[in-house]
């Protein structure tokens, strides 16, 4: 099975001319090494609000837009998963990479990684387009779901693990600033 980061590598041809939120800590350094783009918004902080800060933006405009989460950050922010499928945005991706650990922090095992499911939590949440894959899948399962124009939680399972990768030297204003130019270019 696959780690975090070659799962992101699948997904790169995908989804580099999308508007990405990425997960704090590794998710994002492992993003900004891959494929660093004005369109990809690295999570510096705030862990667990990806998916929230994606979502307020899907249904603020009306270009795609793919937050990519964590589960241990799923699991962070609870409330997340209520508030996606009560505001539904079908221009909305979130892929939730499974490793069962908080990679970023040690690969301490989350409940997600024991029974907890989380495609089970957001179907119970009223979230009605939910989507379980193994790593191997996630590409095909994300270009599906940009195809579909449905709002989709896709819920991506691999294995623990990291990469070693650089941090991320871009200053935060100077991350937000140029993903904010290059919404406001999109959407004209």
């Amino acid at each position: 099975m696959m780690i975090r980061s070659e799962v992101l590598k699948t997904l790169v041809p995908i989804i580099s001319d999308q508007l990405v939120v990425c997960n704090i800590g590794l998710p994002s350094q492992e993003m900004h090494l891959l494929d660093d783009q004005p369109s990809n918004f690295y999570m510096l902080g705030t862990m667990g609000l990806a998916s929230s800060i994606g979502l307020g933006l899907a249904l603020a405009q009306q270009q795609k837009v793919i937050a990519i989460d964590g589960d241990g950050s799923v699991l962070t922010n609870f409330g997340t998963l209520p508030t996606i499928a009560n505001n539904v945005a079908d221009n909305f991706i979130l892929l939730i990479i499974d490793n069962g650990s908080y990679g970023s922090t040690g690969d301490q095992p989350t409940y997600a990684g024991k029974k907890t499911s989380l495609a089970a939590v957001a179907r119970a949440c009223g979230c009605e387009n939910v989507v379980e894959c193994r790593a191997d899948e996630a590409a095909d399962t994300v270009r599906q779901a940009l195809d579909s124009d449905r709002m989709t939680i896709i819920v991506c399972k691999c294995e623990s693990g990291n990469i070693k990768v650089p941090v991320i030297e871009m200053d935060p204003v100077v991350i937000r600033d140029r993903f904010m130019r290059e919404i406001a270019a999109r959407n004209g």
